[in-house]
């Protein structure tokens, strides 16, 4: 057989980390992402590590899989011990969870409440497609313990969604929004894509709208990128449609902030808005913070103290290694002090709240004055010990990030 590059530390077969890991365990948010790897139909820029039913092969099921995932919660708790660590936020995503019934995702959000413990107060997010669920569905979830639901709308003009390769209509996640709010959710995400071919500003102004009539309290915008080896990708080698301009994607970004700051949605993340502090996505906020995390679910990628790993990626492979008792894991990287103060400054950076200028490596110190200086960077929160990206700065927030670093 040939080799198989880990492009990192081989994972022991029992899945225990090294002992740096476990210091300060608990001190630390912690939190667990759930990957469910199935979906009707591929969307054409999706890269994620999922599966339709005739990509998933013999050895795994969409019916076993609560089971198995389970499985990988029972060896989380082995490998971290008896640490009290309350689980203060889990967020299952994919994929589409929700082609699992509501009974198979209650079921593995019970074994991580009976493992671990749920925080009181714990936020429980599902990420869901529009036509996935339905009232009775919805109202299965919050009677399962979840407490969030994402949707994901990506636009809401046809010949957009159709681009993507999406199969809801248009009017779909608006309804979907007020289902969820029927059926008991005070909290909602709408996720939207921007910058895709023959999309313009108009299109883009009325997907802004339609998210914003539909009432959720948080939405994010991201940019559509181009993927290598998505079918997206060969169209635009092909020449079928033009490659996304880096220029609108700017303009498209200042009109999303416009339009939802008059709607009443603040920034706190780059690319994430929301209406109040409780409608920000905590799960994403113990990411960008330096939070611990176990991810369950085949290429799902956890991290706790500096070590970081992620899974086998194929569905069956995962079950395989459970099954026997091993750990999915495929590979693991342990950070080292600068890596890590890396990784805070590209993460938190990007938050309303900053990065403290005390942890800039001095060798940046002349980029920071720049960006000062060309508008990139607050100057009241920066006097004060923070720097904060403006609005014309998370424009150019990866390359400022790239200065800093």
């Amino acid at each position: 057989m040939p080799s198989v590059l880990l492009d990192g530390d081989a994972v022991p077969a029992s899945g225990e980390l090294p002992a740096s890991a476990r210091e300060g365990l608990g001190d630390r948010p912690f939190g667990f992402y759930v990957h469910v790897p199935f979906c009707v139909t591929r969307c054409g820029y999706c890269d994620f590590n999922t599966y339709t039913a005739t990509e998933l092969g013999p050895g795994a099921s969409r019916a076993d899989y609560a089971e198995t995932a389970i499985e990988e919660v029972r060896l989380a708790r082995r490998v971290l011990g008896d640490a009290e660590l309350p689980v203060e936020t889990v967020f299952f995503g994919g994929g589409t969870p929700t082609l699992l019934p509501p009974g198979d995702l209650a079921r593995i959000l019970r074994a991580i409440g009976e493992e671990f413990g749920l925080a009181p107060g714990a936020e429980v997010t599902t990420e869901a497609n529009p036509e996935s669920v339905d009232p009775a569905y919805l109202e299965g979830l919050l009677a399962g313990g979840f407490t969030r639901v994402s949707f994901g709308m990506q636009s809401a003009r046809e010949h957009v969604l159709t681009v993507l390769d999406r199969r809801h209509t248009a009017g779909r996640p608006a309804e979907a929004v007020r289902e969820a709010h029927a059926a008991g959710f005070a909290h909602v995400n709408l996720d939207l894509i921007y910058s895709t071919p023959g999309e313009d500003d108009d299109d883009w102004r009325a997907s802004l709208a339609a998210a914003i009539e539909a009432g959720p309290d948080h939405v994010s915008a991201y940019s559509l990128i181009v993927e290598e080896g998505t079918r997206l990708a060969a169209r635009i080698r092909r020449g079928e449609l033009p490659m996304p301009d880096d220029d609108v994607a700017a303009d498209r970004y200042l009109i999303a902030d416009a339009m939802l700051a008059e709607a009443g949605f603040s920034w706190y993340e780059v690319s994430n808005w929301a209406t109040s502090e409780e409608a920000r996505c905590r799960h994403n906020l113990l990411y960008w913070t330096g939070g611990d995390w176990w991810g369950v679910g085949p290429g799902a990628h956890g991290h706790v103290g500096g070590t970081r790993w992620w899974n086998v990626k194929h569905p069956a492979a995962y079950a395989s290694r459970l099954a026997t008792g091993s750990s999915p894991g495929h590979a693991r990287e342990v950070l080292s002090e600068e890596d890590r103060r890396m990784e805070r400054l590209m993460l938190e950076l990007r938050l309303d709240s900053g990065f403290p200028l005390a942890e800039i490596a001095p060798s940046a110190r002349t980029a920071v004055a720049q960006a000062l200086g060309n508008g990139l960077l607050a100057t009241g929160p920066f006097a004060s010990g923070r720097a904060v990206l403006t609005l014309k700065g998370r424009l150019l927030a990866d390359a400022l990030i790239r200065d800093l670093t």
